[in-house]
């Protein structure tokens, strides 16, 4: 007796659209179709927000469309939530469109003997391609990167020896996760004072206006002014500090060629959650050799981007890295340290964006990294 082979596809499908009905009917194709939605509570812990509709409108909805098996609640955490309901179904196919790829999904599916298999986004023909947050209001603030120096923004790391950080103005190509090392609470706080745009206007009064409303009086742990400054000022920047929150110059870098060259060699990798109760500032111990590390490793970056050396970009990315884990060692763990490694032979470099899990491992490298995102950074003003 024939048994259809059974298909599982994971997802949040908030704001259901043309684009995921052409993703499930092509993954029905495999067999039967079983969808796994993030609950809410999970949905809120990754991204920060709440979905427009909750759980059970979003498995309604699902459950109407034809080719649609069966719909479940992810009752498991993080970005494999879906592990419970997987080994309940125990699917023959794990379908995901590309922007949904991982390793940790591909490795799972291997281990498991679940055939992976990867869809490009294809729109059904004649409509419109379509994606979640394209359908939210568009927004078109960006996100932040550093790609070394980070800390030095602090006084309690400058003020042992004054340095830069590096920064790149991000489009919001990506629903980047919530605490994840964009400058994701940055950019909220920089929504609710100008909403969808940033302003026309001086680009360093912009960027004070932004730090104060985030850490306003009586704040005890202010974020540092990269977020504000990296959010504000277009292309790549470098952000000089000496002991203060604020840098005592900012050196901004627009040129096609230089820019181009940091998305062409830049990828990052998506990380599971933290742990609960995680705190980076755990046994600390910066010092003025560790502030001097991080400020020599900035300057080698900033110079391999004016040189366009990715050798040397990757190198000093790698420095930065070492020199924040050698003052902060809590931003790394074991699970982290394979994660690296796994890439390692790949790429010329590496940091974390978020530390100690939540965000992302940030590569550099001369060769396509398959399950990677890229960025693309903003040219002008918005």
């Amino acid at each position: 007796m024939y048994h259809m082979p059974r298909v599982f596809v994971s997802g949040c499908f908030d704001l259901l659209h043309s684009g995921h009905v052409a993703f499930l009917k092509s993954a029905a194709e495999h067999g039967e179709l079983h969808v796994c939605i993030g609950s809410d509570r999970t949905i809120h812990g990754i991204k920060g927000r709440w979905t427009v509709n909750d759980e059970q409108e979003r498995r309604y909805m699902l459950e109407a469309l034809e080719c649609v098996h069966a719909v479940h609640i992810g009752s498991g955490s993080g970005l494999l939530d879906f592990l419970p309901e997987l080994e309940q179904v125990k699917p023959n196919v794990f379908v995901v469109n590309s922007d949904g790829h991982s390793a940790e999904k591909a490795a799972l599916c291997a281990a498991k003997g679940i055939r992976y298999v990867v869809l490009e986004r294809n729109p059904h023909t004649g409509l419109k391609p379509r994606s979640t947050t394209a359908l939210r209001e568009a927004c078109t603030i960006p996100y932040r990167l550093d790609l070394a120096g980070g800390w030095l923004d602090q006084p309690f790391v400058s003020k042992h020896h004054p340095g830069s950080v590096i920064t790149i103005s991000l489009e919001p190509t990506h629903d980047f996760n919530a605490r994840s090392g964009m400058s994701s609470s940055t950019r909220e706080k920089a929504i609710a004072l100008w909403r969808t745009h940033l302003p026309h206007g001086d680009r360093e009064q912009q960027a004070r206006i932004l730090f104060s409303f985030e850490n306003p009086p009586g704040t005890t742990e202010v974020s540092g002014s990269q977020d504000s400054i990296g959010i504000v000022y277009p292309g790549a920047n470098r952000l000089h500090y000496n002991g203060g929150y604020w840098p005592t110059h900012i050196a901004e870098e627009h040129r096609e060629e230089v820019l181009s060259f940091i998305e062409d060699h830049l990828y990052l990798v998506p990380l599971g959650p933290r742990n609960d109760g995680y705190s980076v500032l755990q046994h600390t111990r910066v010092d003025a050799a560790g502030a001097m590390a991080l400020a020599d490793a900035a300057d080698a970056c900033w110079n391999a981007l004016q040189h366009r050396d990715a050798k040397a970009f990757g190198a000093a990315m790698r420095a930065s890295f070492e020199a924040q884990v050698a003052m902060f060692p809590h931003m790394l763990d074991d699970a982290i340290q394979h994660r690296i490694e796994a890439y390692s032979s790949q790429a010329l470099g590496w940091k974390l964006s978020g530390a100690g899990g939540g965000g992302y491992l940030v590569l550099v490298s001369t060769t396509s990294i398959t399950d990677a995102l890229r960025l693309t950074i903003r040219r002008n003003d918005l």
